[in-house]
């Protein structure tokens, strides 16, 4: 079968690997349909590591992702406890918790210690045309998803974690700092929460477009102080919920803090490229802000899919560029560089 793994930075090969054995008694084996291209994706594509998980041999990235079920072990049952069988359509949360620690038993089994996650270091991703996955990390998809929206769940589902931990509340304001598709994504669900005013800001006008179709009301970071802006448009008060999608720079984060109110709330969503996440003390401290990191995402997908479904949020309007899996490199390096007002690229797989 086909594989598009990662040898080392930049250095993508698409190679022919041996099919993956049958699956175990409660796993499945998928044959992928759609992958999206991801900020994390990239972190590893473009330094070889991704905070400090570093590539250790050839790797398939790849995480967000949907397919159909071409094989099941006798056990296999999908995250709601239904058995699955050859032929049903899937979602697949990358994330795989042990079940049983302290923090999954809780409730967070986004905050498990010993979890794999797909396309991470050691982990197989998806950018291949089949591999073996929990059954309890697929979740089905309806006939009314097409495979490539049904790729994009997952990061709809981190974008659903992230305003969960902002604890918005209907008219609260909102800033959100960057308008990847994670942005995109946050800001969609924040508006289907009640943002008001729902603020973004971004340099690439393709972005800001798509945030202005939104509802969003934008600012170029190009052509204006993003925080005088927002402070103004605010009447000096600054918003009541920030959220950081833009890989957590220095001064992206310190923009986030600037325009935050006194015991405001920052979420920070993007992963900072040199696994330092920086911000003025006296700042926080004097505002007195709660910041909260998201970890992926926790029990979202059932909510992902029923915002999808029903045409509340339309995931498919940010996937800009859709290439096979034989122009996995030319995916990466497009979105890497921001060109020809990429987006979301997803990899389709035939």
């Amino acid at each position: 079968m086909r594989a598009a793994p990662l040898h080392g930075p930049r250095d993508i090969r698409l190679e022919d690997r041996p099919r993956p054995a049958a699956p175990g008694p409660v796993e499945v084996q998928v044959r992928v349909t759609a992958v999206g291209i991801c900020g994390s994706d990239l972190h590893t594509y473009l330094d070889g590591r991704i905070g400090d998980t570093e590539l250790g041999g050839p790797l398939v990235l790849g995480h967000e992702f949907a397919g159909v079920v071409e094989a099941a072990g006798p056990d296999a049952l999908d995250g709601a406890g239904r058995a699955l069988s050859p032929g049903t359509r899937v979602a697949v949360d990358p994330a795989q918790p042990c079940n049983a620690c302290e923090s999954c038993r809780a409730g967070h089994p986004n905050l498990c210690p010993h979890h794999r996650f797909v396309g991470v270091w050691p982990t197989q991703g998806a950018l291949q045309d089949r591999l073996n996955v929990p059954a309890d990390t697929c979740f089905r998809v309806p006939d009314a998803i097409d495979d490539v929206s049904a790729a994009m769940l997952e990061p709809l589902g981190v974008a659903l974690h992230a305003v969960d931990l902002a604890h918005l509340r209907v008219g609260h304001s909102v800033a959100i700092i960057g308008c990847g598709s994670i942005g995109l994504l946050c800001g969609a669900v924040a508006g289907q929460a009640g943002a008001a005013p729902l603020l973004m800001t971004d340099r690439l006008p393709a972005r800001l477009d798509a945030a202005r179709r939104l509802g969003a009301q934008t600012f170029d970071i190009e052509q204006a102080d993003p925080v005088e802006a927002i402070m103004q448009r605010t009447g000096g008060r600054g918003v009541d919920v920030a959220l950081e999608c833009a890989w957590s720079t220095p001064q992206s984060v310190a923009q986030a803090v600037e325009v935050l109110r006194p015991g405001g709330r920052l979420v920070v969503v993007g992963i900072a490229s040199d696994d330092t996440l920086t911000f003025n003390h006296s700042a926080v401290r004097r505002k007195g802000l709660t910041i909260a990191l998201c970890r992926r995402m926790k029990h979202t997908y059932p909510r992902a899919i029923r915002l999808v479904s029903s045409g509340t949020i339309n995931v498919s309007a940010w996937v800009t560029h859709r290439l096979p899996l034989e122009q996995t490199a030319e995916a990466l390096d497009l979105a890497a560089t921001y060109r020809d007002g990429v987006i979301k690229a997803m990899v389709e797989l035939a």
